[in-house]
């Protein structure tokens, strides 16, 4: 345990960033996690033996994780802002029914081609999310 705490420490201060307790226990807490949390879901857990961390500070380390490629944003509903600390390119199912959303290996699907977009648009990047039911509700 120490020793994980320690090369997280250290891959912090690779990127960059003071290591903070909050930034510290915001990471630590994404990467046990597959479930994509939103902010107030990783607060929650972080202060679920009492107060330790305010919802700007939960903010505030997303943020900086995310400036530098730690951790990323997933938008898979509108209006919620979800975090996943695999960074690796990989798509997103989502359970229709009970909200699940679960990683699809990048290989699963033949690569788009973004050369066949209309010549005004000039595709950077892609990810799928499909869309479905996943067997715990079947």
């Amino acid at each position: 345990m120490q020793k994980q705490a320690e090369d997280l420490v250290k891959l912090l201060k690779s990127k960059g960033l003071r290591v903070t307790p909050q930034r510290f226990s915001v990471y630590a807490n994404l990467l046990t996690r597959y479930d994509h949390p939103t902010a107030d879901q990783i607060l929650s857990d972080l202060n679920r033996h009492g107060p330790t961390s305010s919802q700007a500070t939960v903010y505030s380390a997303l943020q900086a994780l995310r400036e530098v490629g730690l951790v990323r944003e997933v938008l898979l509903e509108e209006g919620i802002c979800r975090y996943d600390a695999n960074v690796a390119r990989h798509h997103h199912f989502r359970c229709r029914c009970c909200g699940t959303i679960q990683d699809i290996p990048w290989d699963t699907f033949e690569p788009l081609d973004l050369n066949r977009l209309p010549s005004s648009m000039q595709g950077e990047s892609y990810e799928v999310t499909v869309y479905g039911v996943c067997d715990r509700c079947q």
